[in-house]
């Protein structure tokens, strides 16, 4: 045994510069010492292995709601600071936060229309990385995820929506304002720049919803005036919201996925060979980059009743931390975890969390990652890192995995 401190949750973020550099020599650390225990720092229970983490997020009676949190949560209770508590939950937050009977009744309704909207949109999204691709220079560095891995996600979600391409610089820009949301350490810089994005997008869907009524198109928010036009149990509100919960839930996640996928793939070039050589192996491709480098690297819970959870007794609104990179990395579910190996034989692992609450986007956002990286290592042969020996600059957005840039050469 060791008499070194446990690290808190925010020691296991992106904020801190050696978690940054190297996360797993903590989270190895941290899954072999205590793989269950009550961090003080967030007011929560942190769980690092994947039997356990595998065990939460696919928990249905589980609660997401911070308002259902006891007082010590600190880190929901810090969500909800300055949430006005006599408004209707469903108007103050997406289907990300709340729990059923509301969390059913609206995601079910989206999910539908979203789902058949990213079953038929594989030309799309084709054009569209086809369109980023041209623009890309073929023989000087250039920054990877600002040219490609930004703007795909982005151009991606606009088109499904149905943005008018007038409107689509002030959509870019509400989305990359709104995913300061996910950020609960925001300055108040940030935290402007989120307030006016929000105001922008409601008032964009505000509108855009009152003109899809009046001449309907074929597009998602089309799709969602119609459900409710038929007879789905979603308000004006809800609608808006939900739709913004879109941009933030899947363009910053999405880019990082690619962004981390391309780094990873010219770092193992025998691991790209077998793309190169079998271009269909993209799907499992995806899943091996989602498991090794997951763009989201912890999520929440709240006990829904006296239980027991990694061992440790809770009681109903106690908090729960689940670390989902660790998870991935865990070599009681998985053999060797720290080879990057595409070949892997298929697991489940968390990248998408579970249960009632797994990502609504993960197949928009499996497709867009499986087009992109065909299509890139298809149109640049010989793409390569324009600086092999540098170290990778990562983002320190709390609780996410992704690159602020990724200098390429194309040719």
């Amino acid at each position: 045994m060791t008499d070194r401190p446990l690290p808190s949750l925010f020691e296991l973020t992106s904020l801190n510069p050696a978690y940054r550099d190297d996360p797993q020599v903590l989270l190895d650390d941290l899954r072999e010492r205590c793989p269950a225990h009550r961090d003080p720092s967030s007011g929560s229970l942190v769980l690092s292995r994947y039997a356990d983490v595998r065990g939460v997020v696919n928990d249905r009676e589980m609660w997401r709601d911070p308002f259902r949190a006891e007082e010590g949560a600190i880190l929901q209770q810090r969500q909800i600071a300055g949430v006005d508590r006599n408004l209707p939950r469903t108007s103050t937050t997406s289907i990300l936060l709340l729990d059923d009977p509301d969390h059913a009744r609206v995601r079910q309704p989206l999910a539908q229309a979203l789902y058949a909207r990213v079953a038929r949109c594989r030309p799309q999204v084709e054009a569209l990385v086809d369109a980023a691709l041209d623009r890309l220079p073929s023989d000087a560095p250039f920054d990877l995820m600002d040219q490609f891995c930004v703007p795909i996600p982005i151009d991606v979600i606009a088109a499904i929506l149905g943005v008018d391409p007038e409107r689509l610089v002030e959509f870019r820009h509400w989305s990359e304002g709104i995913i300061q949301s996910l950020n609960p350490f925001r300055t108040p810089e940030q935290t402007t720049a989120m307030e006016v994005a929000a105001v922008g997008l409601e008032a964009y869907f505000t509108e855009t919803l009152a003109a899809r009524r009046l001449e309907p198109r074929d597009d998602l928010i089309t799709d969602m005036v119609q459900l409710q036009a038929a007879g789905a149990d979603l308000s004006e509100a809800e609608l808006r919201i939900n739709l913004s919960a879109l941009l933030v839930a899947g363009n910053l996640t999405t880019t990082d996925l690619i962004g981390n996928g391309v780094r990873l793939l010219l770092k193992h070039p025998e691991e790209l060979a077998k793309l190169r050589a079998d271009p269909k192996a993209v799907n499992a491709v995806v899943e091996e980059i989602l498991r090794y480098e997951p763009p989201v690297e912890i999520t929440g819970r709240l006990a829904s009743r006296e239980m027991e959870v990694g061992g440790c007794p809770m009681k109903p609104g106690q908090a729960i931390s689940v670390l989902l990179r660790s998870a991935n990395r865990d070599a009681e579910a998985w053999p060797d975890p720290e080879r990057f190996d595409v070949s892997r034989k298929h697991r489940s692992h968390m990248s998408f969390g579970g249960g009632a609450h797994i990502c609504i986007g993960a197949p928009l956002a499996r497709l867009e990652a499986q087009v992109a990286l065909v299509r890139l290592f298809d149109r640049f042969p010989n793409l390569r890192l324009a600086y092999p020996e540098a170290a990778p600059e990562w983002r320190t957005l709390p609780f996410f995995r992704g690159l602020q840039r990724l200098d390429v050469v194309g040719g």
